[in-house]
């Protein structure tokens, strides 16, 4: 056998010969990635490359694997290991440590930590849970993304490898302790031939319990998958437990390979080129904001992949081939592995420093990253894979390689330092002689001799009913509180909402401890305070739901509060079981369902106040501030557009008489364009929810409005 074609990325080899189709389909998988990230409209889904990818590894890898097994009956794990080390290693920490030093250059100071964090995880071949945790922390879910978010792929073949190889090993082990008992000797199973099949199927002794091996680890995965997609679909999409049958697939194609030469030549064309149109349609048709992904909707892509892999013995030429094994589309799958770990850091670099890329600018962005993609795979990728170098020096290789990534990162993390917090003195003299509101500090400027809190811990400035664990989940429909304030006073006041009713607690403490009030929370992330259900992300939340019931029940019970302070985003809610089109006709569901549920609270008898949203942007703005330290009028953002989100809310305030609106707005985006520090203060975290520190300051103007709308009923 050429061994140096078995070894290309463990070798699109069948029965000793290159597949160059292979080798193409890889260069297409890579082109659908590459075409996406660019934002092409016309493949929405072109993710489903991914899964692909994972068929073609999981054939490739199984391939040599089960080809060992029936020439010896075992596996030499750690050759397997080495094998990888020498594959993959040199080239992802290459551009691991290129992509932090970017990060230092070129992205702004907020997001180092974070990186330094992710790129300890990418080395460790653990970035996809570092990404599901980040995912399902409503906090850290609306960050810029990553610049090795794309490692979560690789992390997941390599955590489906620490186990695969092991099972097959059990399985040769198992059947050559077999063979030796029913024939008296021990000797290396029979290797049988590809495309000389004098034996039945069942003649060759390891495929039925290799094809169990699959069946232990696929089907379960599958169902898992299933299962997992329809109630965390973010969760879902980057686990391993999701994705380990789409692996598993491929080798169970690899463990029948020999086979595949005997499909008639008609029906493998028909299969090969069905295949083809199978993932096509898959990235086409897919909608991402409502696919339960993967799950079932995976099959798509991964069976479409096995039928072009499955066919392209017997189809030849007339088959997928006719396309895949072309020199340039096998050019572009030899540099893949390289091309797809370059061009992710650059993509987020180039956003970071001119803002969203549009289509052309995208594809521009990504031809750029063929140069260090070319360069990394002829000096680094090569060069490593094809060395003749001991075991001991490749496990020596990896550890460079891994101390270099880790090095990088704690270096990076350190030179991030957020200076230390006020005290409640100096917080008194952020805003000097004046509300924070007043138009003599609310007029956006370039710059303040310090900016409270200072950006790079503004993440962390939060309302304290995150660390006391008083907000309700996502997909949790409990209701959670918190009191605080006076807990013996006899005026309650309850604040309920979603993650904008949260920024206000700050201010609300302050009041309830001054005034003797009894506060209470009810918080819920992404759930509009609404009668009606919603959607979030194009997809119906029951849980939001059920706990709105189960809140309106508690509020107009027996112990009711004396004031109800409601805020959110107004989330957009279902009429007659589907989503309105977008426009004026989503605004005026979001005004009768607000309408109706306030009108029902009021009926009850409870004195309901609303705080208006506050501005919404498209630009994060501790971000902004954290690179504008000495230009912040660069961060300030029309306030017309920003405040449109709110206008529903005024709409149905006017419809419920009984309803009144409290807006802080003026004191919070004052002028015309809204800054983002104001009188030294740091106004959000993020691209819509203000900082602790902010919303504490405006204790006072809070309190002034809610005793103009609802006295007596509060000191």
């Amino acid at each position: 056998m050429d061994t140096r074609a078995a070894d290309r990325s463990a070798g699109p080899v069948l029965a000793g010969r290159f597949r160059g189709d292979i080798e193409g389909l890889r260069g297409l998988a890579l082109a659908l990635v590459l075409v996406g990230h660019a934002g092409v409209a016309a493949l929405p889904a072109a993710f489903v490359a991914v899964d692909v990818f994972f068929v073609i590894s999981g054939f490739l890898i199984t391939g040599l694997l089960v080809d060992e097994i029936r020439r010896t009956g075992r596996v030499r794990i750690v050759d397997f290991y080495v094998r990888r080390a020498k594959r993959l290693l040199p080239a992802a920490s290459v551009v691991l440590v290129a992509s932090l030093l970017l990060t230092y250059l070129f992205l702004p100071p907020i997001r180092w930590s974070e990186t330094a964090r992710d790129a300890l995880a990418s080395a460790a071949y653990a970035m996809n849970w570092r990404l599901v945790e980040q995912s399902t922390d409503y906090l850290r879910s609306e960050e810029a993304p990553s610049i090795l978010q794309h490692y979560w792929s690789l992390a997941v073949e390599e955590q489906f490898y620490l186990v695969w190889p092991l099972l097959l090993l059990a399985v040769a082990r198992y059947v050559t302790r077999r063979t030796s008992a029913r024939t008296g000797t021990r000797r290396p199973l029979p290797r049988s031939r590809p495309g000389r099949h004098r034996r039945p199927f069942l003649g060759d002794r390891t495929a039925p319990w290799l094809l169990a091996a699959f069946a232990v680890v696929g089907v379960p995965s599958l169902a898992w998958s299933i299962h997992l997609s329809q109630s965390e679909p973010a969760r879902a999409y980057l686990v391993t437990t999701t994705r380990m049958w789409e692996l598993a697939l491929g080798g169970a194609l690899a463990i029948l390979s020999g086979h595949l030469t005997r499909l008639p030549r008609s029906a493998a064309i028909t299969l090969g080129w069905a295949g083809m149109a199978t993932v096509a349609l898959a990235a086409m048709l897919i909608r991402p904001e409502t696919a339960a992904y993967p799950g079932h909707l995976a099959l798509l892509p991964t069976l479409g992949a096995v039928a072009i892999i499955a066919a392209g013995p017997s189809a030849g030429r007339h088959g997928p081939a006719l396309l895949l094994n072309r020199r340039p589309t096998r050019a572009v799958g030899a540099v893949s592995y390289s091309w797809y770990l370059w061009h992710w850091p650059l993509l987020v670099v180039a956003e970071a420093r001119w803002g969203p890329l549009g289509t052309t600018a995208g594809l521009a962005m990504i031809l750029c990253s063929a140069v260090p993609a070319v360069l990394t795979y002829h000096l680094v990728e090569n060069p490593f894979r094809y060395a003749r170098i001991s075991r001991a020096r490749v496990l020596r290789m990896g550890l460079v390689a891994t101390g270099m990534t880790v090095i990088a990162g704690i270096g990076l993390h350190l030179a991030v330092r957020p200076p230390p917090s006020p005290g409640p003195a100096e917080l008194a003299g952020a805003v000097p002689g004046a509300p924070p509101g007043d138009g003599r500090t609310g007029a956006p400027v370039d710059r303040f001799a310090r900016i409270t809190p200072d950006p790079l811990g503004a993440r962390d400035d939060l309302p304290d009913v995150y660390r006391d664990d008083c907000v309700t989940q996502a997909q949790d429909a409990s209701l959670r509180s918190c009191t605080y304030g006076d807990r013996d006073s006899a005026v309650e006041v309850a604040v309920a909402g979603d993650s904008h009713a949260a920024h206000w607690v700050p201010a609300l403490q302050a009041i309830a401890t001054e005034r003797g009030w009894r506060l209470v929370t009810y918080i819920k992330t992404t759930c509009s305070f609404l009668k009606a259900p919603i959607t979030v992300a194009g997809r119906s939340d029951p849980s939001c739901t059920e706990w709105n019931s189960r809140l309106r029940r508690a509020l107009t019970g027996e112990r009711r509060p004396r004031l109800l302070i409601v805020s959110s985003v107004t989330q957009i809610p279902l009429v007659d079981g589907s989503t309105p089109p977008p426009g004026s006709a989503t605004a005026d569901a979001q005004t009768v369902a607000l309408s109706e549920t306030w009108s029902e609270v009021t009926a009850a008898g409870l004195p309901l106040v609303v705080i208006r949203d506050t501005p919404s942007f498209t630009v994060d703005m501790a971000e902004c501030v954290s690179a504008h330290r000495e230009r912040l009028t660069a961060c300030a953002q029309p306030r017309e557009r920003a405040l449109a989100w709110g206008v529903p809310q005024e709409r149905a305030a006017a419809a419920v008489p009984d309803a009144r609106l409290a807006d802080l707005n003026a004191v919070i985006c004052p002028t015309e364009r809204c800054p983002a520090v104001i009188g030294g203060l740091l106004v959000y975290r993020d691209a819509h929810h203000l900082t602790a520190t902010y919303a504490r300051s405006l204790a006072p103007q809070l309190h002034e409005r809610l005793r103009q709308l609802v006295s007596p009923r509060l000191p």
